[in-house]
């Protein structure tokens, strides 16, 4: 089996388009027409149809055949799980055998306005010249996003709470599931706030992907490595060690994107959290209390 190459997948969308008179537009988004985006061989096609009505395109048999013989596909708006907007659209999320990927949307023409506001948008075909002049393709809409002072103060809080109240007592439960859930949320902020201190110490005017999925890019080698460290599997001391390399690329990171808006870092929570994540870590697992009370709770370095 060979992949087949961009010319042949791009023939198959265009043809699609031209053989029904249904279809009257079709644009494309995502990396493909990203200027900045290295190429590379797992590159998805990111196409809107626009339609003039929706309901035939729900049928999968007039659809996928077409463009080749899928390992799988999800119909997000026919989901109850994890299902798609509801606003009108049907879209198809196609894994082919030979390895290309293509996402499409079927959306009326009355939703095409909504839709040509993402900055990363080409033209491939329009029927009736119904598409406004649409600028080159840019990352512009994806910029980083200066934080207001309450959004920094919440994520702050987020972290901190999550890192000093539900990860210690989940960890020393040994629940690894909802561990892996608090943790994954506590990585989230944690990708928030470098998404700011790159945005602080290069600029917002650029864009880090969906998720953050190329902050490496963006960060000095050694923020690179702590961020690297906060990864970790199942062994109970791994978890422990990434739980302080959390805490401390958190707080060093926050401090200074907190000095550059004038906002105030929680200094003293953090060092709570860290007392207390220090002080649970020593705790026996059949504890008959977690404080014993001949230490004052909260002290660095006295537990």
């Amino acid at each position: 089996m060979k992949t087949r190459s961009d010319e042949e997948m791009l023939g198959l969308i265009l043809g699609f388009a031209r053989a029904d008179d249904r279809i009257r537009a079709v644009v494309m988004n995502g990396s493909r027409v990203n200027p900045n985006v290295e190429k590379d061989i797992f590159q998805d096609y990111d196409i809107v149809y626009f339609v003039t009505e929706v309901a035939p395109f729900r049928e999968e048999t007039r659809v996928v055949p077409y463009f080749g013989t899928p390992i799988i596909v999800q119909k997000v708006e026919a989901q109850v799980y994890r299902a798609g907007s509801g606003d009108g659209r049907y879209t198809y999320n196609i894994q082919f055998a030979d390895g290309n990927r293509i996402d499409m949307g079927f959306y009326p023409l009355e939703m095409m306005d909504g839709q040509l506001s993402d900055s990363l948008t080409r033209v491939l075909l329009d029927k009736d010249g119904i598409l406004p002049d649409l600028p080159e393709p840019s990352e512009r809409g994806y910029f980083l996003t200066e934080p207001t002072q309450q959004w920094y103060d919440d994520c702050c809080n987020t972290f901190f709470f999550t890192l000093g109240s539900h990860i210690p007592k989940t960890l020393w439960r040994r629940k690894l599931p909802l561990l892996k859930a608090h943790t994954n949320g506590l990585r989230e902020d944690l990708v928030l706030m470098l998404k700011w201190y790159v945005g602080v110490t290069k600029g917002f005017e650029r864009s880090v992907g969906s998720e953050g999925k190329n902050l490496q890019q963006h960060l000095e080698p050694e923020i690179w490595n702590a961020f690297e460290r906060t990864c970790a599997g199942v062994d109970c001391k791994d978890i422990w060690d990434s739980l302080m390399a959390f805490h401390a690329l958190f707080a060093r990171i926050a401090i200074p994107v907190g000095d550059h808006f004038g906002y105030r870092f929680p200094a003293e929570e953090s060092k709570g959290v860290l007392s207390f994540l220090e002080h649970v870590r020593k705790l026996p697992s059949d504890a008959g209390s977690i404080y014993s009370g001949d230490v004052e709770p909260g002290v660095s370095g006295d537990v």
